[in-house]
């Protein structure tokens, strides 16, 4: 199996999630969010494709990480590959965070008829959901471009049934005040 993606494995990231990641870019995007900040990345037949197995032995072969990052693109569009990338992080005792477009609820909607979305969304420790939306942009924000992007536990919320924010990433840069437009329950 092959996966596509728009550059080669990342190392050293501090920015796309939590500790030091291993970033995998995703190519394809169906989102045309305006003022997207990685616009080569849209295009479904844009990028390399590179075989699954051999990015899982890059992936095993980066010492001193402590997650992977599933970004891109849009990696909800190639679910197969993202699940087995998933997987095989968590064996490796990586955590796993992955950026979607897609919000929490669409993807649990989506599940119903592509059972592997929810077998992706159980490898998953933290999805940062949602659109970006540049009329909510904002550099304060923690791990996300736009203030209506959720940082979500995504065990909790399957085991609650409900969307469940991590609090510690609700904060503006510097502050310990919640940067919030709605009510969560928060772990």
């Amino acid at each position: 199996m092959t996966v596509r993606l728009s550059s080669p494995l990342q190392q050293d990231s501090i920015v796309d999630g939590e500790g030091i990641r291993m970033v995998v870019w995703m190519q394809g995007c169906i989102h045309n969010c305006p003022g997207c900040h990685n616009k080569k990345t849209h295009s479904l037949k844009g990028g390399f494709e590179k075989d699954l197995e051999e990015l899982k032995q890059e992936i095993k072969n980066v010492k001193n990480h402590d997650g992977i990052t599933l970004t891109g693109g849009d990696p909800l569009l190639q679910v197969e590959q993202s699940l087995e990338i998933a997987s095989f992080s968590k064996k490796l005792g990586l955590n796993v965070w992955c950026y979607t477009g897609f919000t929490y609820e669409q993807l649990i909607a989506m599940s119903r008829s592509n059972p592997l979305i929810l077998e992706l969304l159980e490898s998953i420790d933290i999805l940062i959901d949602g659109k970006f939306v540049i009329d909510e942009k904002s550099a304060d924000l923690l791990f996300r471009g736009s203030a209506n992007q959720r940082v979500i536990n995504v065990k909790e919320s399957l085991k609650k049934n409900r969307v469940v924010l991590v609090k510690k990433y609700i904060k503006r840069k510097g502050s310990n005040k919640p940067f919030l437009k709605e009510k969560h329950l928060f772990l």
